[in-house]
């Protein structure tokens, strides 16, 4: 079999849609890796251009970014009738938005230009980074405290969240450790302890502020790109119980976190509905009102001062009031199409023998498919409500810049991947 045609053959079993590739590269003899590609352009120019990168993935995510653009005017609009926002106009948070999801996306084409070598290469450095953004947040007069957790860095016109850097750094870093210490993933002391320390010491940093939604979305990530890399099944079982009995600990020692839970089980219950399960029986009335088609755009009453973060953490109460059960169902079909993206961009890249880059792609599935699992959670109470915004769609300056730099490093996964099945370099 000829160099050609064993390209071919893995181009299938990679399941790459353009067969015609292999084709091409038998048609024109033994061809180098710079031949190969000039005979794909020279028979399908269009064709080559067009699979750069996954356009479906990437249209799905401007969607969610358009609708979270609308979504948080509509919830907004209503705010400065609020004595805690009386200063600001009626449109603050839509121009906002508008500015943080354009320099997300010119951030975005930035980063979609970094190799992930470099990535790899920088990823230990990275996350001592999002560490030392975590102790700074906590250091008096230098974090901004708001509703008793103190979570961001004023920068002037807007504050940075740390918690949303680590998101990133711990998938680079997570995938760069496995990578390093692949023949050690069966050992306690060499491959599962090390990252078992590094994830405590980020955990012990967010409960400080305190953040425990968050440190629950970076324990996910962590668990499971070293599931994916290969871990121990023992050693990961014994992380997994060691996690739940932390959690479970944290609530029973902590009696407002204790109430919470209690809230959750009963949110109907008079101690409670008008106290910690406030939100939560607001965003239930509000899901309710909107039934099938919703009460439309624009026409929620609960976004009216009465459901409190209604633009951030509890935007899908308000999708589902004003667009109704459809428009949530096509929320959660968008999100379920990037997690699935991921999955597939990380399974390819693993077929090329592209470890870290694969698990980058599957821990960026891992992230977002966390975080909307929480945050959905939350909004129809399957979870006990925690402060998690919704990805791409709620409010927020550092949520949606780290949502478009983690998309961006996704579609670059995707798009070293297609060169390569081309026969180029990357």
């Amino acid at each position: 079999m000829s160099w050609s045609e064993r390209f071919g053959s893995r181009q299938v079993a990679a399941g790459d849609a353009g067969v015609a590739v292999g084709g091409a590269a038998r048609a024109s003899g033994h061809l180098g890796g710079s031949g190969l590609a000039s005979a794909v352009n020279g028979v399908r120019p269009l064709r080559s251009r067009m699979l750069d990168y996954d356009h479906s993935l990437l249209w799905v995510v401007v969607a969610l970014l358009g609708l979270g653009v609308v979504m948080v005017y509509s919830a907004s609009i209503a705010m400065p009738d609020s004595p805690k926002y009386a200063s600001y106009r009626d449109y603050a948070f839509l121009v906002r938005q508008i500015l943080y999801v354009f320099l997300g996306g010119v951030i975005g084409i930035v980063v979609f230009r970094i190799p992930i070598s470099t990535w790899d290469k920088y990823a230990p450095k990275l996350f001592l980074l999002a560490l030392a953004a975590l102790v700074v947040v906590l250091i008096p007069h230098v974090g901004k405290g708001v509703n008793g957790a103190r979570r961001w860095i004023p920068l002037g016109i807007t504050n940075m969240q740390p918690s949303e850097i680590m998101k990133l750094a711990v998938t680079i870093y997570a995938a760069n450790y496995t990578v390093r210490k692949q023949e050690y993933m069966h050992s306690f002391a060499k491959g599962f302890l090390p990252m078992a320390v590094a994830v405590g010491l980020v955990g012990a940093l967010l409960l400080l502020e305190p953040d425990m939604g968050a440190f629950m979305v970076i324990a996910a990530i962590a668990m499971g790109v070293l599931f994916l890399g290969g871990v121990n099944g023992k050693l990961f079982g014994g992380l997994v119980a060691t996690a739940v009995g932390t959690f479970s600990l944290l609530v029973w020692a902590s009696p407002w976190r204790r109430e919470r839970i209690f809230a959750y089980l009963d949110p109907w219950d008079d101690r409670y509905a008008q106290g910690k399960a406030y939100q939560l029986t607001h965003s239930l009335i509000a899901f309710g009102r909107g039934e099938w088609f919703g009460v439309g755009l624009g026409g929620s009453v609960e976004k009216l001062n009465y459901l409190p973060e209604a633009h951030t953490d509890f935007i899908l109460a308000v999708i589902g009031e004003e667009l109704g059960f459809v428009g949530v169902m096509v929320v959660i079909l968008m999100f379920c199409w990037i997690v699935r993206r991921s999955f597939e961009i990380g399974r390819q890249a693993l077929a090329l023998d592209r470890t870290f880059a694969g698990l980058v792609a599957k821990g960026v599935g891992i992230w977002f498919g966390a975080q909307t699992f929480i945050n959905m959670g939350v909004n129809l109470g399957l979870l006990p409500t925690k402060g998690l915004t919704l990805p791409l769609v709620s409010y927020g300056g550092s949520g949606i810049l780290l949502n478009c730099v983690a998309v961006a490093v996704l579609l670059r996964v995707d798009y070293e991947n297609r060169v390569l099945l081309r026969g180029g370099k990357v």
